[in-house]
């Protein structure tokens, strides 16, 4: 019986250790979406979470989406008021035919006239001139091009020109596009050039009172049936080989997203538009600090490394950290994973990353920070962060593989309903056991009972002067009688042919 309850009791200790840890089937995840394009995607700018995917690792011609990294590198490495020469070889190296915005050899634009050209015209010949005017020549600038998509975790590309005039050796995929988008997206300048809805470029040879120039984009345009409500901008392109490839920045309630479609089929808009509403139907980004309190309920009323706690301000989550949320999902399918290797773009005072998850899919991450009450985060000691992230360390074992809800409050275990069913077992058994328990202690009650008063008899009937130990020996002399008696009886006498071993 006890061998029986000390497993019970270890199966409890086990179910109920466990963390409380959810980890729900893909199934949860919003998929009420299609599109027609070869490729496509949609992530939350902020979080860069993938909502949707079609074939976003596969590669293809993107055409002229490729100038928003044309742009991004040119706003990296030039100040807008420098003046820009278009050489022979930038205006006449393009194929026939393709978009222009009437530029000549000799004509000079700022960096910033080029760059409305550039996004709004998709002028080739100006994303040569830059290409020429950032690094020499349109062979050096397609390294910086691929340096850049590196930097940006692309990991499918590789880019032969600015422009996206054909070229075998010019392709990317979906999911390397998106990226590229969000850091297009994240860029203040490029954002007001490629959200302006017209702009006038001054005077050049073909153009003597200058030109006005509108966006290509028709989602942004509120007088055409394609346009979008919340549309920021993005970048469209074509060529025979790549198909309509399209770009869109949209934003509602907050929430910013990326669409690439890749390879469409005059669909582009079409598929554009159902991978926006969809992502804007779905999903929400919330802050992790809002929704994650894990991390930070580490109370600073300690010393840490000889420094008072009075000279801290405690433990947070930096508040530009987000994540990505299904609206209708639950949850507890979130999990959370702390790591020190801290990038160089991690805030002030940073001493590790929470990254956070639903299934595989990574939905964002936040920083866990700590402030000194002068503000100075450098000045915290080395031997004082190392301390703290043996804290830390404490928090992630209770939240790493918990559940994250978005209450304010969270049980910190999950109890499984098998928990329940063994603990019934163990009441049951041990109310059995209490009856056993108090029927034996009856019983040998009455059985000293019954011994006591036989004794008191076989005193009476041997009289006066027998003591209570000439009574236990005469009961001692009786006990080994009979029990020789009962061996004697048991015993048979030996035959012929017994053999004993």
């Amino acid at each position: 019986m006890k061998k029986i309850i000390s497993v019970l009791l270890c199966l409890v200790l086990i179910f109920g250790l466990l963390p409380a840890r959810e980890v729900r089937a893909e199934g949860d995840w919003p998929e009420n979406v299609s599109i027609e394009a070869e490729g496509g995607i949609v992530i939350d700018a902020s979080t860069g979470a993938i909502l949707y995917g079609r074939n976003i690792h596969n590669t293809y011609y993107p055409a002229s989406i490729t100038k928003i990294l044309t742009a991004l590198i040119v706003l990296e490495n030039c100040s807008l008021d420098e003046t820009v020469l278009f050489s022979h070889n930038a205006v006449y190296n393009v194929e026939a035919g393709s978009t222009s915005a009437g530029l000549d050899e000799g004509d000079t634009l700022s960096v910033r006239d080029c760059l409305y050209a550039l996004l709004l015209k998709s002028a080739n010949e100006v994303a040569n001139a830059l290409a020429e005017h950032v690094a020499g020549s349109i062979d050096d600038f397609a390294v910086m091009m691929n340096e850049k998509a590196r930097s940006l975790g692309c990991v499918d590309s590789h880019f032969a020109n600015p422009s996206g005039l054909n070229n075998d050796q010019h392709y990317t995929s979906a999911y390397d596009m998106a990226l590229i988008g969000r850091a297009a997206l994240q860029n203040e300048t490029f954002m007001k050039i490629d959200s302006t809805l017209y702009y006038d470029l001054p005077v050049t040879k073909r153009n003597p009172e200058g030109v006005r120039i509108y966006p290509g984009h028709k989602m942004l345009k509120k007088n055409m049936p394609e346009y979008y409500s919340g549309c920021l901008g993005g970048k469209t392109g074509y060529t025979s080989l790549a198909g309509n490839t399209l770009v869109t920045f949209a934003e509602r309630d907050g929430m910013r997203l990326v669409a690439v479609v890749l390879n469409g089929h005059q669909s582009h808009y079409r598929d554009t538009k159902a991978l926006l509403d969809f992502g804007f139907n779905n999903f929400q980004t919330v802050k992790a600090a809002d929704f994650d309190s894990a991390y930070t309920a580490v109370e600073n009323d300690m010393v840490i490394a000889g420094l008072p706690a009075a000279e801290l301000s405690g433990l947070q989550l930096d508040p530009a950290g987000a994540l990505t949320l299904p609206r209708s999902g639950d949850p507890a399918s979130v999990t959370s994973h702390l790591t020190y290797e801290l990038t160089e773009n991690a805030p002030s005072g940073a001493i590790a990353r929470v990254d956070y998850q639903w299934g595989d899919r990574m939905l964002g991450c936040a920083y866990l920070t700590m402030n000194t009450v002068g503000g100075d985060a450098s000045a915290i000691p080395a031997s004082m962060l190392e301390e703290i992230r043996d804290i830390t360390l404490h928090a992630e074992s209770d939240a790493a593989e918990s559940t994250a809800a978005a209450q304010p409050e969270r049980a910190p275990f999950y109890i499984p309903p098998i928990v329940f069913t063994v603990l019934g077992i163990i009441a049951a058994l041990g109310a059995v056991c209490a009856v056993f328990v108090a029927i034996r202690a009856y019983q040998e009650k009455k059985e000293a009972e019954a011994r006591m008063r036989r004794r008191q008899k076989r005193m009476a009937r041997m009289g006066d002067g027998v003591s209570a130990a000439d009574i236990d020996l005469e009961m001692e002399r009786r006990r080994n009688y009979y029990t020789a008696k009962k061996r004697s009886r048991g015993k048979r006498p030996k035959r012929p042919g017994d053999t004993f071993l």
